[in-house]
């Protein structure tokens, strides 16, 4: 048996995942076990549980060294894959110049592939999602922020520094909710943290107008609206809640626009937020679409909703050791 690891760094989490890379039909084949545990302490104290993790799942299972493979490596960016370095990402303050593939590696004598997460993701759906198949993708995050990742003509681009996808700092209009430190921007108006910024701003508009809408009467929970708390009311059908998704679903458009005219993908794959609402969402998005991007490219483009759902995070770094290079 030909093993992989998967290794996933969050902000509020870890995990090591183990997997069966001969038997990669579907995440149920791949996928033999994992363990997780809270992101606490310092990158040498994490790294040191991810290995303590990683050999207690090769423990567990009978399996040695020999077997191992690949390991891949998700984690938030900034960082560079082509040195393994981890340069600092702002959910993991005091991750600054971490080598974290020369620790895996001087370990396991394998080779270990560091990707940003939604690179990761992007693979993920490609080789077990709702983009298997093709061979040029984009894949969304739309959670809690925005970015991209990026298969084309059949591998993952990256960008020179491993820049490349981060599209939610695109402004799409000069004013509007903050999202990537930029007023108005994709990630402002189409992100959790976005829509959660559209939800309180609008909602502030109602009650300076005097009316006391439904899904927050009272200004003083202003500032703990959510995008879910939205998306709840828009289910069950407050017409407020509806339009403001309305509205992000609108900008959504305009920015999948920006990115079909550019890449000419022959799948869109969105995550989270979008995946959770695409039934609503979808016709807002699309009409758009079909007035702002080209004939052509739009027509050979399919807008999708993530398919892997919250299990995209287990097999997202394990996806990376599937990787030719």
């Amino acid at each position: 048996m030909k093993v992989g690891i998967g290794i996933d760094i969050g902000g509020t989490k870890c995990a090591a995942v183990l997997g069966n890379l001969d038997a990669c039909d579907s995440i149920d084949t791949l996928m033999i076990d994992k363990v997780s545990f809270a992101t606490e302490g310092t990158p040498d104290s994490v790294i040191a549980r991810l290995i303590e993790c990683t050999d207690a799942l090769l423990k567990k299972h009978n399996i040695s060294h020999e077997m191992l493979y690949k390991i891949g490596i998700s984690c938030g960016g900034p960082l560079d894959s082509k040195k393994g370095v981890i340069l600092g990402p702002p959910n993991l303050p005091g991750w600054d110049e971490v080598p974290i593939c020369a620790a895996f590696e001087k370990h396991y004598r394998i080779p270990v592939r560091l990707e940003n997460d939604a690179n990761a993701c992007a693979v993920a759906e490609w080789k077990f999602g709702a983009a298997r198949g093709y061979r040029n993708v984009v894949f969304l995050t739309c959670g809690t922020g925005l970015g991209a990742g990026l298969i084309l003509d059949g591998r993952l681009y990256s960008g020179t520094n491993d820049m490349a996808g981060e599209v939610g700092h695109l402004r799409l209009t000069e004013a509007g909710p903050v999202g990537y430190g930029k007023a108005g921007s994709f990630e402002g108006f189409c992100s959790g943290a976005g829509i959660a910024q559209l939800a309180q701003m609008r909602i502030l508009e109602k009650l300076q107008s005097g009316e006391k809408p439904a899904l927050c009467p009272d200004i003083t929970k202003l500032t703990s609206i959510t995008a879910k708390d939205v998306a709840v009311a828009a289910k069950t059908g407050d017409s407020f809640a509806k339009s403001i998704l309305a509205e992000s679903a609108s900008y959504l458009g305009r920015g999948l626009s920006l990115i079909i005219d550019i890449l000419n993908p022959e799948a869109i794959v969105l995550g989270s937020v979008y995946q959770r609402n695409a039934d609503f969402m979808y016709p807002y998005v699309q009409q758009v679409v079909e007035r702002e991007a080209l004939q052509l490219s739009r027509e050979v483009c399919r807008i999708l909703p993530a398919a892997l759902g919250d299990r995209v995070g287990d097999c997202a770094a394990l996806a990376l050791t599937l990787l030719d290079t």
